[in-house]
């Protein structure tokens, strides 16, 4: 004769706490998709004007191709191609712009100025209506960023869809070693709300206008 196996009722307890957190995960995620493709629709048409002026603009100041894609490490470390305005001449290294021995010799006429109101990520708009970027969240490392990504893989930050934006990045942007930029990401990862991702929009745009925390 079989003896029945029952659950006991503190498993039990920890079954339903675990598919409890499992599906607010799920909700918060499909929540934050569903704001990224509403934001980024209703701001496009506003969007293309500008970024049709700046498109122009790179054409006739500079020789070389309008767009500059690179290979970023996206969500579970994935690779994903994100576009942004070009800022540097043609044959400009691909590694990070604090990398470069003397980043302004790289630079277009009109990169600076571009880099420094931020209007050179706007193609990134593509990116976030592709899924491969969100509005809020850690900016995407280089694929060469190798000690970033090992230190963000090791935090589990790596799980966190990228953004256009993030907690590091209103916090000091360019200013911030890697250790520390990862650490605001670690704060985020364990705060991530509806509302700390307004205040965090809110704060960028604070930031652009008064162009805190730009080196190049």
């Amino acid at each position: 004769m079989h003896q029945q196996l029952t659950e006991s009722p503190a498993h039990a307890s920890d079954t339903a706490r675990v598919r409890g957190e499992q599906k607010a995960r799920r909700v918060a995620s499909y929540a934050k998709r569903t704001f990224d493709l509403v934001l980024g629709i209703f701001s496009l048409p506003l969007l293309s004007i500008v970024m049709g002026v700046i498109a122009v603009a790179v054409k006739l100041t500079s020789k070389g191709p309008i767009l500059y894609w690179s290979d970023r490490v996206g969500r579970d470390n994935r690779i994903f191609r994100m576009p942004k305005f070009r800022t540097m001449n043609l044959g400009t290294p691909e590694v990070a712009t604090h990398l470069l021995s003397d980043p302004e010799t790289h630079l277009t006429i009109i990169g600076s100025f571009l880099r420094r109101t931020s209007l050179d990520e706007l193609p990134q708009i593509y990116s976030v209506l592709m899924g491969d970027l969100s509005f809020v969240g850690p900016r995407p490392a280089l694929h060469n960023q190798h000690d970033l990504v090992a230190l963000r893989t090791e935090r589990g930050v790596h799980e966190l869809t990228p953004g256009l934006t993030g907690w590091a990045q209103v916090n000091g942007r360019d200013d911030l070693p890697i250790r520390l930029k990862v650490e605001y990401d670690c704060e985020y990862l364990r705060k991530k709300k509806f509302l700390l991702d307004l205040k965090i929009l809110c704060l960028t745009f604070l930031r652009v206008i008064r162009r805190d925390g730009v080196a190049h």
